[in-house]
């Protein structure tokens, strides 16, 4: 029997990923803000990454525009929000990630903060919790801006420290400021600010800041079926594993999300059952052939559970480290191909682990490397998880 479903291959998400994703250089934005609306935040767990990854969507890459963005114009705000990792999101779409996600996760992170003081402070009850966090915010905001270190010379309980893990081979003594001054920024009570190094730098100042920016959040359903709306417009056609996995909801809030947008059903190259917007049913057409270098963790190499259709499996052990992170990657034509890497001395390497696109491939590669060179100038970049092939790469 026929299935009546509207059929989207592979080639067909590859040519959606290239400009919608804004790889292919017709589509490249002109403003970081643009990127970060275009693929719905921009992974920030690594500092770097931000950077790298709008750098590569951006006609003209500027890290001083990204920065511009996160610390002066924050136009792009910092959330711990889809699957417990930190993105940094546009402004306009923080009431959404809020109310969807990051609100839950800010609660819980607040739980396990409070036992894990509480249980291994010796002396520290809620009370004294709270007066801590009460003198850490005065403290901000009397500096205006701090490090955790500054933090902690003026709120001396920032000081006290616990050890994690006693007697095992990974024992680590951990300052209590580091799990409170996490919780404060997972609830948009004080915002990461400028970094103590260059833009390559997860060392932090803290500032004063809200997450909602000012702007209300609207009821938790109706905001998870906007966040699952916008997904599926970047990153569809998918499966409901796909956005469960991206944004870490529970099956039943997924399902009951994608049920809101509309989505149609559609048939998948892999055999899987797909979900389309209906309004993103019809072919859409192959931009020109294009080469992209992406940093590790970036969002469209973690934007599916399922990758096959633009990763090959064997390529997997080289590309990603233990915890499942992607290292730096090369694409040709919306499929990874290979891996990259900086090398002490700043050149810009690369392996490629398929001949896919043979010399127009290779060639293009090369523009790219030489173009990230370019902008990236001085700076040198080591991934904050490392995988085999970029350690290769540099070794």
């Amino acid at each position: 029997m026929n299935d009546p479903r509207p059929r989207i291959d592979s080639a067909g998400r590859r040519a959606r990923l290239g400009r919608r994703h804004l790889l292919a250089p017709a589509y490249r934005a002109a403003t970081p803000e643009e990127v970060g609306d275009a693929i719905l935040g921009l992974h920030a767990t690594d500092a770097a990454t931000v950077h790298l990854a709008a750098g590569a969507r951006l006609a003209a890459p500027d890290p001083g525009a990204v920065e511009r963005a996160l610390y002066d114009d924050v136009s792009l705000v910092r959330l711990l929000c889809m699957r417990n990792t930190l993105f940094a999101v546009g402004a306009d779409l923080v009431p959404a990630v809020w109310s969807s996600t990051a609100q839950a996760i800010a609660a819980r992170e607040r739980r396990r903060m409070t036992t894990w003081v509480l249980d291994g402070v010796p002396g520290w009850d809620e009370p004294r919790l709270a007066d801590v966090e009460a003198r850490t915010l005065a403290a901000l905001a009397a500096r205006g801006e701090a490090t955790a270190a500054e933090l902690a010379a003026d709120v001396p309980g920032l000081r006290e420290t616990i050890v994690v893990a006693p007697g095992k081979p990974y024992q680590a003594t951990v300052a209590v400021s580091s799990r409170i001054l996490r919780v404060l920024a997972a609830e948009g009570r004080i915002r990461r600010g400028r970094p103590r190094g260059g833009w390559t730098s997860s060392s932090f100042r803290w500032a004063p800041g809200a997450a909602h920016t000012g702007r209300p959040a609207p009821p938790a359903s109706e905001a998870r079926a906007d966040l699952a709306r916008r997904w599926l417009a970047a990153y569809g056609p998918a499966t409901v594993e796909d956005l469960k996995w991206w944004t870490g909801w529970t099956l039943t809030d997924t399902r009951r999300a994608l049920a809101s947008t509309g989505a149609a059903e559609v048939r998948l190259d892999d055999g899987a059952d797909g979900l389309a917007l209906p309004e993103d049913l019809e072919p859409v057409q192959q931009p020109e052939p294009w080469a992209a270098l992406l940093p590790g963790l970036d969002p469209t190499a973690m934007g599916w559970k399922a990758r096959d259709w633009y990763l090959d499996p064997g390529h997997v052990p080289r590309l990603f480290d233990r915890s499942g992170n992607i290292g730096p990657t090369v694409w040709w034509n919306g499929r990874i191909i290979g891996g990259w890497a900086q090398r002490a001395d700043g050149e810009i390497v690369w392996s490629l682990l398929t001949g896919d696109g043979g010399g127009e491939a290779a060639a293009a590669v090369a523009d790219e490397a030489a173009r990230l060179a370019a902008w990236v100038g001085e700076v040198r970049i080591t991934p904050r998880f490392r995988t085999p092939l970029e350690r290769e790469l540099t070794g």
